[in-house]
This record gives structure tokens, C-alpha cells and sequence, in this order.
């Protein structure tokens, strides 16, 4: 199976998926590839509110800006179709299943280079250098996902 589009959901969609979305998406275009990237939470508690301020402002640091995004919930009847969807934690991929995704489009986030290290859920750090740790885990993971990607497809 081609890989043309990517999910990443986290719990809230204001921390860990809209800073691995812009990072899909910078490393994504640097690779010359054409995937579609989105983000999404298992939770309705951020709909239509942007990431949080410590992860835009740590995408910055990195040159990506992610201001724009919105949060929103997933929902298997809007994103059942992305070939691949990736949870933030065990506890994503457990609600992912609760929700009716197939199995075979799951993957864990830490499973690409990170041996199966969950990313941790900064929302509660009280500064950037929780945040910068899960930029620098997920560019990582997200470096392998694309080298897979590219490899297997």
C-alpha cells in the first residue's frame, strides 16, 4: 500500500500533533515528496483554537511556523481515509481503536527510531525546555517515518 497521506493525533491537538505536522511538513518538502500531512486530537477540548503558545513558539525556533493550525477532533468518518495514522502515546492509539480505526492504518509515534517511547504530553511544563524535548523526539521519529516512507514506497 502507497503512503500518500499521514495523521497525527494526540490528545488535544495543541501540543504534540501540530508541532509533528509542521515538522512532517518542512521535512516532507525538503525530501521533494508529495504527502499530505494533517494533525488532529481524540478530544473535542481545543476545537478551532490554535497550538499552544509554547509549541508555536518552539516550531519558531526551528524555522517552522504552525500559528495557523486549528485544533479539531478526529473522527472516523472524516479521516478514515489517511493511509497512515499516527498516535502521540499508547493511550491515542487505544482511543484511535475505541473510535473504529483499523489497526492496520495505526502506528505509534515512538516506534520510528525512538524504540517505542511514547511522546510525552507537555501541556502542563511549565517552560519550553519539556516542549523543545518533544521537537527534538518527534523531528527524530519523523526523520525515520519519512526514510521508511520513502523506502517501502
Amino acid at each position: 500500500m502507497a503512503i500518500h497521506s499521514i495523521l497525527f493525533v494526540c490528545l488535544g491537538n495543541i501540543c504534540r500533533s501540530p508541532l509533528a505536522e509542521g515538522i512532517a511538513r518542512k521535512l516532507v518538502k525538503e525530501a521533494g515528496l508529495s504527502l499530505y500531512i494533517d494533525s488532529a486530537g481524540t478530544s473535542g477540548w481545543h476545537i478551532d483554537e490554535p497550538p499552544c503558545e509554547h509549541s508555536i513558539m518552539v516550531g519558531k525556533r526551528h524555522g517552522i511556523d504552525i500559528s495557523h493550525l486549528k485544533g479539531r477532533k478526529v473522527s472516523v468518518y472524516g479521516d478514515l481515509d489517511f493511509d497512515l495514522i499516527i498516535a502521540m502515546d499508547k493511550q491515542n492509539y487505544h482511543d484511535l481503536l475505541q473510535l473504529g480505526f483499523p489497526k492496520e492504518k495505526l502506528a505509534l509515534m515512538g516506534d520510528f527510531g525512538l524504540k517505542g517511547k511514547e511522546i510525552p504530553d507537555p501541556y502542563y511544563f511549565k517552560d519550553l525546555d519539556g516542549f523543545e524535548k518533544v521537537y527534538s523526539m518527534l523531528e527524530s521519529a519523523i526523520y525515520e517515518l519519512i526514510s521508511v516512507v520513502v523506502k517501502k514506497y
